[in-house]
């Protein structure tokens, strides 16, 4: 039987950051990583998961038109989003893998409700904006602003995923040798309760629920395609420079950003210690960074 890869596609991949956020646009970036999917699925059994930062931000935007009725909370959005990213990258991956079947998976993760980003939200979604509309957004709507880069996002809470409950159902299907969509947006955030399992208000990093997905199927590889070619030491500055192979001891020297750039490094720095092979680098050259040709490299 094939080994098995997974590939984490980043929201801000299949919207790019300052892109009109439109079907359009999402549908050319999809294309992209479904030609790279359907090359990877010719020798592995692959797991697509997906971020969903900007879409779940703007169904959030939208779900302020509906003034007179509470708004959808985010782990309902979230689940949203995984519909309809999904359901897109389900077409044209199939287009592409006539003869394979494609299937997409609504996945409930288990968060603890009292994780520490409850109070310290870190996650960014929705789209960019100036200071001065991040200001009067923040302040009509109550929301918490952070910059990301040379732009300024909402951010929430982000608690960390500790279990996939919809993990029998991806064994199924992959066992049968089907692309797997699952996991979207990080999956749908849940907790126990005295009642069962019930949402919580967050987006979980859909890198760090890769890992984790990762780690349960004994995957070979894991593959972070993202907006960015590699990572970057001294990033933004006239002296940043590319790491193109790392341990995860040398990558727990350095600090990355915690809203980019850090669940990443921390996602592929757990699963190269759990004796995996991971890689981060652009979705256009998904199968350069799979080859090594291009992104980072970690392993042990």
């Amino acid at each position: 039987m094939k080994p098995i890869a997974v590939v984490a596609l980043g929201g801000n991949a299949l919207l790019r950051r300052g892109d009109a956020p439109t079907y359009a646009n999402q549908l050319a970036n999809i294309k992209i990583a479904a030609a790279a999917i359907a090359e990877i699925a010719k020798d592995y059994r692959v797991a697509i998961v997906h971020g969903n930062g900007p879409q779940v931000g703007l169904l959030a935007l939208q779900n302020l038109a509906y003034t007179k009725v509470s708004p959808y909370p985010l782990d309902v959005l979230g689940a949203e989003t995984e519909g309809m990213i999904g359901y897109m990258l389900a077409q044209e991956v199939q287009n592409l893998m006539p003869d394979r079947e494609v299937s997409t998976l609504l996945t409930r993760i288990e968060v603890d409700a009292n994780d520490k980003s409850m109070l310290d939200p870190t996650k960014f979604v929705g789209p960019v904006y100036n200071e001065d509309e991040a200001g009067v957004l923040a302040e009509a709507n109550n929301w918490i602003m952070k910059r990301d880069g040379e732009f300024i996002r909402r951010v929430v809470p982000s608690p960390k995923p500790i279990n996939i409950l919809d993990k029998h159902a991806i064994d199924t299907l992959l066992a049968a040798d089907e692309v797997v969509i699952c996991c979207g947006g990080g999956g749908i955030p849940v907790c126990k309760s005295d009642l069962g399992y019930v949402g919580v208000e967050g987006v979980i990093d859909k890198d760090l629920s890769a890992t984790l997905l990762a780690k349960q199927l004994n995957a070979e590889k894991l593959l972070i395609l993202t907006d960015a070619d590699a990572v970057y030491l001294d990033w933004g500055t006239e002296n940043q420079r590319a790491l193109r192979n790392a341990t995860p001891a040398e990558l727990s020297q350095y600090d990355f950003p915690a809203g980019s750039m850090g669940p990443k490094v921390e996602a592929v720095s757990d699963f190269a210690a759990f004796g995996g092979k991971a890689y981060i680098g652009a979705l256009e050259h998904g199968l350069d960074v799979l080859a090594e040709r291009s992104g980072t490299c970690v392993s042990n």
